[in-house]
């Protein structure tokens, strides 16, 4: 089958090479971009025409972005990368008429992902270029490791280069959750129950000579994990990295399932179960149509206690939830569903992003409503505190309340 036809762009200019040098910044910078939306894009391009600046930043709007939160990333993209005067001047004396570029607003503060996805084509070197670079050695006696720092460092203002790390970091991460005792048994010579049936089978092999006594022991098994994650506009920097960490999770143990919300309630266990995660993460994307929009807490959750709760959280499920706490509906019946899910799992472990600051307090409506149905309430903003998280999870936590109790303590 043949592929799909170049566009009929003058191939004597650099327009093509600079539109796929864009694509491949956005890529950089994380937006989902191939090759066939390079196509799309140099499609749309010779449709709208180069004569008017909008009408080439839409055309490229058009194609390149999906979400909603990709918008202001391709936006700060192309105002760097199309102002650039050697970019311009290279279009403007081949093949592009005068452009009507506004001048840079002032002060504009840019993205370090913006600017290390933009550098990679300006600054990069090949491969053979650093083969032929001196190695230096720096003694690294009384500094700071590099792997301590992007431990602590907040997934809000890593660079790129640091969230490639933090990915990787993640994907090696692992969830030991305790193991705890099911209603089955399981043979054990040295348990603490007696078997009457496999003793009264073993006595009719053995004759009346002796009864040998068996014995048996609970069976133990990992009990199932529930996430439940926002993904907010306020949410949006955090859920992302926290989705690489959900899928980790998923392929690592069984009985895991994973719900995202925001105005609605989405259930994405299937597609985080694919190996591939930019796989899985890309069918996420298609799956969920809220994403960085409103928070409606209290309607999400109760959709969950009436559609989910008896299928996921039986035997003992511990259910982790993901949220700043920010509801659009101030908190209305969002107590009672908090509650209800409370009473239906082993342990509720709240996770907040806003607990990284020391003057943290629950002000508003939602984190009222939620706090007193916690049984744990933990920070989730860098690497250390995922790490803290599976540390957790992988003893036996405090009783139900104590550990919020203990924490409203020390801030009164």
């Amino acid at each position: 089958m043949a592929g799909p036809e170049m566009p009929d762009i003058p191939t004597g200019g650099k327009l093509v090479e600079n539109i796929m040098h864009f694509a491949r910044a956005l890529r950089a910078a994380g937006l989902p971009i191939g090759p066939g939306k390079v196509l799309e894009a140099l499609r749309a391009v010779e449709t709208v025409g180069i004569s008017n600046r909008n009408d080439f930043y839409w055309a490229l709007h058009a194609v390149f972005v999906n979400r909603r939160d990709q918008r202001e990333m391709f936006d700060q993209a192309f105002h760097v990368f199309w102002r650039n005067p050697r970019i311009l001047e290279r279009m403007m004396s081949l093949i592009l008429p005068t452009l009507d570029i506004p001048e840079a607003v002032q002060g504009e503060e840019l993205s370090r992902r913006i600017a290390d996805a933009l550098r990679i084509g300006a600054e990069g070197k090949s491969e053979e270029e650093r083969e032929k670079e001196p190695e230096i050695e720096v003694d690294a006696v009384m500094t700071y490791s590099d792997r301590e720092m992007l431990q602590k460092q907040d997934f809000e203002k890593m660079s790129l280069a640091e969230i490639s790390d933090a990915k990787a970091a993640i994907k090696k991460m692992r969830l030991p959750i305790m193991d705890v005792p099911t209603r089955r048994f399981r043979p054990r010579s040295s348990g603490a129950r007696l078997d009457m049936r496999a003793t009264l089978r073993a006595s009719l092999r053995s004759g009346p000579h002796g009864i040998e006594l068996k014995r048996r022991e609970y069976r133990t098994r990992r009990p199932p994990l529930v996430i439940l994650c926002d993904i907010s506009g306020s949410m949006s920097r955090y859920s992302r990295m926290l989705l690489h960490f959900m899928h980790a999770v998923t392929n690592d143990r069984d009985r895991v399932h994973t719900f995202l919300f925001g105005t609605r309630l989405t259930n994405v266990t299937r597609h985080l179960r694919h190996r591939d995660v930019d796989v899985a993460l890309e069918r996420v994307g298609e799956a969920v149509g809220d994403w960085a929009g409103g928070t409606r807490i209290g309607v999400c959750l109760s959709d969950f206690n009436r559609f989910w709760s008896r299928r996921v959280l039986g035997q003992g499920a511990v259910v982790i939830f993901i949220s700043d706490g920010l509801d659009r509906d101030a908190g209305e019946g969002l107590a009672h569903e908090i509650e209800r899910l409370h009473k239906s799992c082993r342990r509720l472990i709240w996770l907040n992003p806003l607990l990284r600051y020391d003057g943290f307090e629950p002000k508003s409506l939602g984190m009222r409503a939620i706090l007193p149905h916690v049984d744990e309430f933990r920070p989730v903003h860098n690497l250390e505190s995922l790490g803290a998280l599976a540390s957790a999870l992988s003893r036996e936590g405090p009783r139900r309340q104590e550990g919020v109790t203990r924490w409203l303590a020390t801030m009164h």
